[in-house]
């Protein structure tokens, strides 16, 4: 028993790449030993399935000199979304751990094979969406088991989310944030002014009012209101944009966040009051084709059009129309297109301010 004792610290030691997994009783943050005052770059290992190959998350983990709540940000999810990514470089870069209080878990690129194949939403092993695959499976696919480190390893280290992201590579985007409220969520006043202090002229609150809701395609803002999380989704950029207006947007606007947070101790920025939506409405494509969006971004009024589809002989086989009065906040630039595809997601206007 005592050799094997031994070599399960040895392992302990060495399975995490970059820096040692802490032994138990030591200071940790993810399971990593992180002193105060102190930068780890990890890369938390995704083992080889029984069809598909093993992968990695690379992490970078600042611990404030003085204690305090631990947030996560994620970007990656998608591996064609660039600006989130090169965001999470230059915030990593650019803190000051002596005057944090409390840590920051930054995962630079949570979807590598996908970052790596320059792979539009799935990822190019299983095809499956790792947005849509939570909180996965120690045994599934490549997909499942990246989404499983990110649920049990990080997001259950964090005591607030960021889930930043952009437009993909065939998608068109107007800059939001959404505040994640309703009964099951947690704490939905210190996410809304999270997401209020990013800056952004458009927050859309998404109520979880069932578990349906959480359940139904559980991406990972879902996943951590499941784990009792406070959560913001950040959207900027369209089209697989690395625009350095909105990284540099991206920076300055989480910096902001995690002041209101009391993680960072700046100042924390004021913005003109946004937009608020109580929720989105999907406009659903009923065919497959050629996609002619005649609208993207901005106000919409019930019945306008915004765009049609044609069949692959060029004819017009549907007109698409919005179903309410509200605010264009992202949607497919196309020309492809596919039956069930949400061809633009419209912003319900919320009924008071909160």
């Amino acid at each position: 028993m005592a050799l094997l004792r031994t070599g399960l610290m040895i392992l302990a030691l060495i399975a995490v790449s970059g820096c040692a997994v802490a032994e138990e009783g030591s200071d940790t943050i993810a399971g990593v030993r992180v002193a105060p005052g102190e930068r780890v770059d990890v890369s938390f290992d995704v083992p080889a399935g029984e069809t598909d190959a093993a992968t990695f998350i690379p992490v970078t983990i600042l611990r404030g000199a003085a204690d305090g709540p631990t947030a996560l940000m994620v970007a990656g999810v998608h591996g064609y979304e660039f600006a989130p990514m090169l965001a999470a470089d230059r915030l990593a870069e650019s803190l000051s751990l002596e005057t944090m209080t409390g840590n920051f878990i930054i995962v630079r690129v949570a979807h590598i094979p996908a970052f790596e194949d320059r792979s539009v939403f799935v990822n190019p092993n299983d095809r499956k969406n790792l947005n849509r695959s939570f909180p996965g499976k120690v045994d599934g696919t490549q997909t499942e088991r990246i989404a499983h480190v990110l649920s049990t390893e990080l997001i259950a280290s964090a005591d607030f989310v960021f889930d930043v992201h952009s437009g993909d590579g065939a998608e068109w985007l107007e800059p939001f944030v959404g505040a994640w409220g309703g009964p099951l969520a947690t704490d939905y006043p210190t996410a809304l002014a999270a997401a209020k202090a990013i800056g952004f002229p458009n927050v859309v609150r998404y109520a979880m009012f069932t578990q349906e809701q959480i359940d139904n395609g559980r991406s990972l803002n879902r996943q951590a209101v499941a784990q009792g999380l406070p959560t913001i989704l950040i959207e900027i950029g369209q089209n697989g944009s690395r625009d350095e207006a909105h990284v540099q947007r991206l920076v300055d606007g989480i910096k902001n966040a995690l002041a209101s947070l009391g993680v960072l101790q700046n100042k924390v920025s004021t913005f003109p009051q946004p937009r608020t939506f109580e929720s989105s409405k999907a406009v659903k494509a009923g065919h497959s084709g050629f996609w002619y969006p005649t609208r993207r971004g901005g106000p919409v009024m019930q019945g306008e059009v915004i765009g049609e589809i044609r069949n692959y002989r060029g004819q017009v086989v549907e007109v698409l129309r919005s179903p309410i009065d509200g605010y264009g906040i992202y949607g497919q630039m196309g020309p492809p297109i596919r039956k069930g595809d949400s061809a633009m997601t419209i912003g319900v206007p919320a009924n008071i301010e909160d």
